[in-house]
Parts: C-alpha cells; structure tokens; sequence
C-alpha cells in the first residue's frame, strides 16, 4: 500500500478545480450506465399487465418472463470484470450500450413470449455489466478528493433511470388513451414502453466515446503515454505524472487477487464476515423492495385503482426514491451507516405492516375501502422513502468496505451475487403469491424488515471513519 504521505506528495489527493467540470462531465458519462440499469430494470413494470393479456398466461409463467433478466443480471456481473480487464472499461460500456439497444428493439417486436424472455436475459446481461463497470472506471478515473462524491453519481443514476421510466411508461399510457395494448406508432403501448430505451442506450454509446480510457487499464496494457495524458487531463498536468504511473503500477502489483477459496472456513462452509455480507444482500430484497418498482402497476390496479393512476402512483413512487437516496447520501457519512440501517429498517416495518392491514380487506365494487386505500398508497411510498434512504445505499457502502483486504474483491462477488438470487426469488414469487394472498405476503416482507433489526444489531459492525487496512 502507498502510504498517505507518498499519495499526497504524487499529487492524488490534490484538487484542481479547473478540471473539476471535465471530471464531472466523465463521471456522468459513466454514470449513464446505472441510468440504464435502473430504466431497465423498471421499464417492464408498465407492460406486465399487457404481456399477460397478449400471451393469456398465468401468474406463475408471467413472473417467469419478468424475473429472467435477473439470469442476465448475475452472468453479466459476474464476467465484467475480466472482460473490463481484457479490452477495456470503454470497450465494455460500448458492448453494454449495444446489448441495451439490442435488448430494446427485441423486446418491443417479439415474435413470440419465448423470444420476449431471450431479450430480457441480453438486457439484464448489459445490466450487470453495466453495474460492475460503472462505478470501477469512476473509482480509477476520479481525482482522490472527489472521488466519493463522484462515485455517488452510480446511484443517482440508477434511482433517476427508474424515476425517468415510469414517467415515459405514464406519457406513453396516456397517448394510447389509457391502454396498455392500444395502438401508438403502429404497435402497441407496452411494446412502445420497452422500445424507448434505445434513445438513452444510444446516448450511453455515444458518449463512451467522448470519454477516455481509465489510465488504471492504460498502464496494465503497457500504454504508459496515453494513461499520463488522461492523468493530467483529470488531474492537472501539474502533478508529478512520473509518480503517479509508479504509484498505480505499485498498487496493481501489490494486489492480492482474491478466490473463492479464501473465504472458506469458520464453522459454516463461509467466513462469517461473509455471511454477515450475504444476510445484507438478503434482507436488502427480501423486503420485496422489487416489488415496488417491477410490479407496482399490477399491484394497484389488482386493488381497483385505474391503470393511468396506477402508472403515475408508480412514478411517484420512484420520485420518492430519488428523495431517500438524496437523504442517504447526505447523512451516510454524518451519523454512520449502522443508525441509518436501523432507522430504516423501524420505517419498513411501520410502512408494509399498514399495507398489509390494508390490503386486509375485501374489495368494495373491484376496490380497497376508500381509507383503507389511502392508507396503502401513503404506506407505499413511507415504505420506499425509509428504504431508499438507508438499505437501498447503506448495503453498497457497507460491502465496499467491511471485508478485510485479502477478500474484499471475492466476498463483494459472493455478495453481490446472492443479491441478484434474492431479487430473482423475490420477483418470481410475487404474482404467485399475491394471487394467494396480498396482505400475507406483505406479512412475510414485513417479517424480514423486523428481522433486519436484531441482524444488524448483533452482527453489523459500523464501518463509518474507519480505513479499509482496519477490517479485519
């Protein structure tokens, strides 16, 4: 490791405002990979009904085709990061722009469900990639004292892709005159829905372009001239570059490259510290915070609120996530990131118990009780602003930083990876399970919130101040 002094004297931890706007620009382009993650992830909530009624199919095999991008999801996580390795992080955000371009236009001209499902599985390939990819090329490329700010552009990004999708799905509905399956631009609605994601697809492409390479990438490709010229451009051509290339090519070598094998042991198959990073990943979905955003629109017309209200009670929801990550990433440093899991863990439990009491009751005329209703829509939204602002961020902090060095890389991937199970199991049991019973799976959601309670108070240790030598 470069010791603090040494960082300072290479110039990495130096500000230079005068390319702070280039650095921004960078970091945002980026970051539009996680606006796609997030677009892509939520687009589908507008066409679950209409898939439905198109291929006349039963809950199970609905959450089937919505779940499978989850397969693409974990594939594309999982290999990103040799690919990055090979060809390059701007080479690799190039592929995922294609396969969310590709992804779009199959999806919204399907020959047939199955079809549906393969253009699913390639859009949440480019999901995974581009959730890797994302934030490791801002960690390379941002200047040390910003690096945490820019970083944060990764969830922004991903909660304003969410947010901008409902919103298009709720213009889109309302051009079709409230039909999912009425006719827009010579398809139907839904098939219009997913076809939109080619415009921000396109725009990642292009601006891959417009960024330069990590310099990380550069020196291990033995492109030591280029990677100078991207350090002085985000960094200042006042630096000592000659010390920053030494300095990076000394981490690279110093790096332990981490296995599977290292996080075996203890007395359950797993080192506990990497078990304590899975329960994370675990009680992070099994909230059923998906829900919200893949099924939200199903949920509300199953309880007689009108499609286009539905659909913009979907894009509120997705407003007040924007809010709760913007409350998260403000306080996540200031109180610590334990107290904000366990402030949000209380307000879960409060907001999916009501929804629960409310969907309760019988249906008055194909609706909830007009208090009982209300009650559910304000529940709903409490439910996802105490999410956002804790486990939706304090989750990714805390597995960026708890693992001690030697495993950090391999036990982020065993994490990660049961995250995307989690989602999988969540997404796929939902339609079944509401068509049994709605308000006793919010029962079983809220168990997991009130779960999450003791989890973190017997397990999680605050990572806050603490430098990443220290895990131990």
């Amino acid at each position: 490791m470069t010791s603090a002094a040494q960082t300072s004297k290479s110039g990495a931890r130096e500000a230079h405002p005068e390319h702070l706007g280039h650095v921004i620009f960078i970091a945002a382009a980026a970051a539009m990979g996680g606006f796609l993650f997030g677009y892509d992830s939520a687009v589908i909530n507008g066409a679950v009904e209409a898939i439905r009624d198109r291929y006349d199919i039963g809950s199970a095999a609905l959450a089937q085709v919505i779940a499978v991008a989850l397969i693409g999801c974990a594939i594309g996580a999982a290999t990103a990061g040799r690919i990055a390795d090979r060809i390059g992080r701007i080479r690799c955000m190039q592929i995922s722009a294609v396969l969310f371009i590709v992804s779009a236009v199959g999806s919204a001209l399907p020959f047939a469900l199955y079809d549906l499902a393969f253009w699913r599985i390639v859009g949440g390939f480019a999901i995974g990639m581009a959730s890797v990819i994302g934030p490791a090329y801002i960690a390379e490329v941002a200047p040390a004292a910003y690096r945490g700010r820019l970083g944060s552009f990764q969830q922004a990004a991903i909660v304003i892709g969410i947010a901008v999708s409902q919103l298009v799905n709720w213009g889109i509905l309302n051009a079709a005159d409230g039909d999912q399956r009425g006719t827009l631009l010579g398809l139907e609605a839904w098939q219009v829905m997913l076809g939109v994601m080619v415009v921000p697809a396109v725009l990642y492409g292009l601006l891959s372009f417009a960024i330069p390479e990590s310099p990380r990438y550069l020196i291990s490709a033995g492109k030591e001239t280029r990677a100078r010229e991207v350090l002085a451009e985000v960094e200042g051509k006042d630096i000592d570059l000659d010390a920053r290339v030494r300095e990076i090519e000394h981490a690279m070598k110093s790096e332990h490259k981490s296995t599977f094998k290292d996080l075996l042991g203890g007395s359950f198959f797993f080192k506990p510290i990497v078990w304590i990073g899975i329960g994370l990943s675990v009680f992070q979905q099994f909230v059923g915070i998906n829900v919200a955003f893949y099924y939200s629109s199903t949920l509300w017309q199953s309880v007689g609120v009108d499609p286009t209200e539905s659909f913009f009670y979907s894009f509120t929801t997705s407003i007040i996530n924007i809010v709760g990550t913007v409350i998260a990433m403000i306080f996540v440093d200031r109180i610590g990131r334990r107290p904000l899991a366990l402030i949000g863990s209380v307000g879960m439990v409060v907001g999916l118990a009501l929804e629960a009491w409310a969907f309760s009751f019988d249906l008055v005329d194909g609706k909830l009780p007009a208090t009982q209703g209300w009650v559910a829509l304000i529940a709903a939204h409490v439910f996802v602003l105490f999410f956002a602002l804790s486990w939706g961020v304090v989750v990714w902090v805390f597995l960026g930083e708890m693992f001690p060095n030697k495993i950090r890389a391999a036990a982020l991937g065993v994490a990660a990876s049961a995250q995307w199970i989690a989602n999988w199991a969540i997404t796929a049991s939902f339609p079944s399970l509401a068509d049994w019973n709605l308000s006793l799976t919010y029962v079983i959601y809220t168990v997991f919130a009130a779960l999450s309670i003791p989890f973190v108070l017997k397990f999680v240790t605050e990572t806050k101040g603490k430098a990443l030598e220290e895990m131990g």
